[in-house]
């Protein structure tokens, strides 16, 4: 199987005495064959294992086979088989009911599907059943009931749905570890706390609901509840804490205090409870516990100051997205470069003399609201330039540099504008063929007739809590939410521009799929996501929940996005003249140029500035936030241009709350979807062709992506460069900018970096600073 016939095998004339075979007292039959790792793949062979009658133990494990003999099912003396690790696809048949003095099986980590046979019930004498890691759907089967010798069952990572059978609970008296992580089952404390003697128990990633308190019984060792529905005040829990080593609540609905003996789970190495509705209290008390390695407090409302964690031998830390404050203690900080992973961000802690470099400072103490001057404050988070390279771009459309009396003046367009009346450009567009929450035919006036006493719905602020705003502020800002107000119609809505009172100018965005969340959960998802903050986002500040509508508010970004600059399409227009021959003004009169394409995006330099803002934003989400957030939207409609011309990425945290969910179930989301998304930004930046419908010279090629991996694997990656930025910075490094597009868009997933290297191989093609 999946060998070279040309290689000869010297096998002895015994088959007793081959390696990987065992024989009984006769020698005559085989009655255990382990041929693990081997390599073997495709069809087993009708007459090969199927011909030993008296096999007791087979182990095939970790090799490609993808299918099984018609004979396989007469091998009714097995008691150990192990297939796991294979490529095995298809429905598991009834006549796995054949092996009734089967003790063990694990079929884990192939490609299984369809029911669980309920045939299962034959097999009596199962004391570990492995099912794990396939593709086996609908109900556990009630026949798993007569399975009462099972020691340990792991149907984890299917997608197993419905109630556990009726008497899971108390079916497996022997019962040590149960793992039902990754489906959708919907079950009840009832089903696992008659479990007396589990020592490990994962139902994580399901739909369990009830009292958390009850699960907690017995000598468990590993308790793993995570992202689950779980509720009450876990401080009632009455447990023998001595035993438990591992213990992940994370992503449930629990209230009140953390526990009040949690000093007595001396053994314990994991404890998460980040992201539940805890009562603010302070940091509890872990001093004792000297073996804890992972932490997480994310999200548990714990206020006060951060303990020394002297004692702990912590490798992972998260305390963010809480309002502790005060100085991070001196031992805490010395042990951070021992650490794999910590995050301080979103508190009001101090953090000085610390010697930690601007990168650690914007992802892991971002948002503090203290002003040491090493504190994780916003403004402070300026990055350095590098003395040995750092592309000061002299090009009068973004800094004007002035060196001559040695001082260096940051103008960014903080100058002055002529007077005149801007109004947004019509897009082009069939009224029928426009998507959201309301008819464009009706100039919204459907929904918002919905919208009772307007003056009485909030407009929450999230810096300016005592700003009285309405939803009839919002109206009057944009026009009643006017088509003449509408600057673009995207995945999650349409978009309009307004002032608000005070001059606040804001992007506001109607949520098309928001109305699928209860008030309180869209204000809750909402305001979390206004507490991420980084200098490359765009920040969301502020929410109204008007009638069905969910409305997000940002800032406006004042020179639109990288898809209409860089494909040279219309911002917007104004009313007296062609904006693109507009002048400006500013104190010293230096001349100011639009930034149109035709300006500042024909340089590479400011090019690779975009691409370096998109790249630590995505890092940032992808690594600075706990949990980590997924994009999901990448694209160069999302990447826009704030009043300084710093990139920033909008619509984070939308696909995960706000989407409709289908995607999802096609494709489930991870980091390096928002890699390959990435990639496809990098190659449209070096190029300036659009990803599909473009003209793609000398290739047959159907889109953009294909088109530059093609060149750039003959390394005639040079062809796919935009010729307006040729001459603007070195070409050797606009092919390497490329390259590094190419591992983003690998075809495997595995294989595409992470954001975080990203960041770094960009810095290492920096472009060096000209004058």
């Amino acid at each position: 199987m999946g060998s070279n016939s040309s290689l000869s095998y010297n096998f002895p004339g015994s088959v007793c005495s081959w390696v990987r075979v065992k024989c009984d007292d006769t020698k005559e039959n085989v009655i255990a064959l382990k041929a693990s790792g081997l390599g073997l793949s495709g069809l087993i062979p009708d007459t090969t294992i199927g011909k030993l009658a008296q096999l007791q133990s087979l182990d095939l494990s970790n090799n490609k086979i993808t299918a099984l003999p018609s004979d396989f099912w007469s091998l009714v003396s097995l008691k150990s088989l192990n297939l796991s690790y294979n490529q095995i696809s298809g429905s598991l048949p009834n006549n796995i009911g054949n092996f009734g003095l089967l003790e063990v099986m694990d079929l884990s980590g192939n490609n299984f599907s369809g029911e669980i046979p309920a045939t299962i019930s034959s097999l009596v004498s199962l004391k570990v059943l492995k099912l794990g890691g396939n593709g086996f759907e609908w109900n556990i089967p009630e026949g798993i009931l007569s399975c009462q010798s099972l020691v340990s069952l792991d149907f984890s990572s299917n997608h197993l749905n419905g109630s556990l059978p009726d008497g899971f609970g108390a079916a497996f008296p022997k019962l040590k570890t149960l793992n039902l992580a990754r489906n959708e089952i919907h079950g009840r404390v009832m089903d696992v706390a008659k479990m007396k003697s589990l020592t490990s128990l994962n139902i994580s990633r399901n739909v369990f609901k009830g009292s958390v308190v009850g699960v907690f019984q017995g000598l468990l060792e590993v308790i793993d509840l995570s992202k689950n529905q779980f509720q009450g005040h876990i401080s009632q829990v009455q447990f023998k804490w001595s035993h438990l080593v591992y213990l992940d609540l994370s992503e449930n609905q629990l209230s009140g205090e953390i526990f009040m003996n949690l000093s007595q789970a001396q053994n314990l190495r994991h404890l998460n409870l980040a992201c539940n509705r805890f009562a603010s209290q302070k940091f509890p008390r872990i001093e004792m516990l000297l073996g804890l390695e992972y932490l997480n407090l994310s999200k548990t409302s714990l206020i006060g100051h951060i303990p020394s964690l002297a004692n702990q031998n912590l490798k992972s830390l998260d305390v963010s997205h809480n309002n502790l404050s005060g100085e991070i203690p001196i031992s805490l900080l010395e042990k951070l470069h021992f650490m794999e992973r910590y995050n301080f961000s979103y508190n009001n802690l101090t953090l000085c003399d610390s010697g930690l470099s601007a990168e650690i400072l914007e992802t892991a103490f971002y948002g503090s609201l203290n002003s040491c001057p090493i504190a994780a404050n916003p403004a402070l988070f300026k990055r350095r330039p590098h003395t040995h390279k750092g592309f000061k771009l002299a090009l009068a459309l973004t800094l004007s540099l002035v060196c001559l009396l040695g001082g260096l003046l940051l103008l960014a367009f903080s100058c002055r504008k002529k007077s005149r009346t801007w109004i947004v450009k019509q897009p082009s567009y069939k009224e029928e063929n426009i998507s959201g929450p309301f008819s464009f035919q009706t100039d919204s006036t459907t929904w918002v007739a919905d919208v009772k006493q307007a003056a009485s719905v909030p407009v929450v602020i999230f810096e300016k809590p005592l700003l009285n705003l309405t939803f009839a502020d919002l109206l009057t800002a944009t026009s009643n939410f006017d088509r003449g107000t509408l600057l673009a119609e995207g995945k999650f809505g349409p978009v309009y521009r307004g002032f608000l009172p005070g001059g606040n100018h804001v992007a506001v965005k109607v949520l098309v799929h928001g109305s699928r969340l209860t008030n309180q959960e869209a204000a809750r998802e909402l305001e979390s996501l206004g507490r991420i903050k980084h200098p490359n986002l765009v920040p969301l500040t502020g929410y109204c929940l008007a009638g069905d509508q969910r409305i997000a508010i940002y800032d406006y970004m004042e020179n639109g996005n990288l898809q209409n600059l860089l494909y040279d399409l219309p911002l917007g227009v104004q009313a007296t003249d062609d904006w693109s021959t507009d002048t400006w003004e500013e104190e010293d009169n230096i001349g100011v140029h639009n930034v149109g394409s035709k300006g500042l995006l024909q340089t590479w330099g400011f090019r690779y500035k975009i691409a370096l803002g998109v790249a630590r934003a995505l890092a940032f989400l992808h690594h600075g936030c706990s949990p980590p957030l997924i994009h999901r939207d990448v694209k160069a409609s999302s990447v826009y241009l704030d009043s300084n011309l710093e990139p920033r990425l909008s619509d984070f945290g939308l696909a995960s709350v706000f989407a409709s969910g289908a995607e999802d179930e096609i494709v489930p989301p991870e980091p390096k979807s928002d890699v390959y998304c990435f990639g496809v930004v990098l190659f449209e930046l070096t190029t300036a062709k659009k990803p599909i419908g473009d003209d793609y010279p000398e290739e047959q090629a159907a889109n953009l992506v294909s088109w530059v991996r093609g060149l750039v694997r003959k390394s005639q990656g040079s062809k796919a460069i935009d010729p307006k930025i040729r001459g603007t910075g070195p070409g050797y490094l606009m092919e390497e900018a490329l390259k590094i597009g190419y591992l983003c868009t690998a075809d495997v997933p595995n294989k595409r970096p992470t954001m975080q290297q990203i960041v770094g191989l960009l810095k290492d093609i920096e472009p060096r600073a000209t004058v």
